[in-house]
């Protein structure tokens, strides 16, 4: 089965001849891609901290000027290998011209805690690391983490409010001894432990289908997607 036609992936999208079409959907793959490049430029290119954030600056200002996501070739590589590569060139390039954008110099595509980063590499001992691997770990994050972002604005909209609650406390949690029982959360919200259950069941395929929407819009052809699923979840969709 082809890409439904009604969903145009964010790698198809960043071709468009339509320029807010365009814009669009390579400020959604930065949002998605910062973090993990962010990562392989310290790693790969063993850079410091400001100097990694400033060529994955640049490198997001250049993929915009001169269209890189447009170029892509799903026949010749996965879209993630395709960034890494241009990523490197990138990077190579500025280094050897000692180029860098001043600090604040560019608008930023996205906002993005780099401590947080910074305290990821350094509590999973990522600063020798293989930066491939960083990178996917990253780049699997940053896919969760939008999901989690699209679940929020979707039930705040709907005014699913207690069933985000119950899947926030329960799911979101940072370990199994902060998360709360099913009778517990029963209890917070008054409502009976068997709603608990339907509930967060709900709230659990609905994550899982925007996982699948933002996995399918990352990819560029039916084959990524299903690897990249295999990645995520370790088994790819139906």
């Amino acid at each position: 089965m082809g890409f439904p036609t009604t969903h145009i992936s964010l790698v198809r999208r960043a071709g468009s001849g339509d320029v807010a079409t365009r814009t669009g959907a390579e400020e959604s793959l930065a949002a998605v891609y910062w973090a993990p490049i962010y990562t392989h430029v310290r790693l790969a290119h063993r850079q410091e901290p400001a100097d990694a954030e400033d060529l994955t600056q640049g490198f997001f200002a250049q993929a915009l000027e001169r269209g890189l996501f447009a170029r892509y070739d799903p026949e010749r590589a996965r879209f993630r290998s395709y960034v890494r590569r241009c990523v490197d060139s990138y990077v190579a390039n500025a280094l050897q011209a000692e180029r860098r954008l001043k600090r604040g110099g560019t608008a930023a595509f996205v906002s993005i805690e780099v401590a947080e980063i910074e305290g990821r590499l350094t509590s999973e001992g990522d600063s020798g690391a293989d930066a491939d691997a960083a990178f996917e770990r990253e780049w699997v994050r940053s896919v969760l983490a939008d999901a989690v972002r699209q679940l929020r604005e979707r039930y705040r909209a709907a005014g699913r409010l207690g069933q985000l609650m119950l899947f926030e406390r329960y799911e979101l949690a940072d370990t199994d001894d902060t998360r709360p029982t099913y009778a517990e959360l029963a209890a917070e919200l008054g409502i009976p432990v068997t709603q608990v259950t339907n509930w967060l069941a709900a709230a659990r395929r609905d994550f899982r289908a925007i996982v699948l929407d933002t996995v399918r819009a990352l990819s560029g052809s039916d084959d990524e997607f299903r690897a990249d699923m295999r990645d995520l979840l370790g088994v790819a969709p139906r």
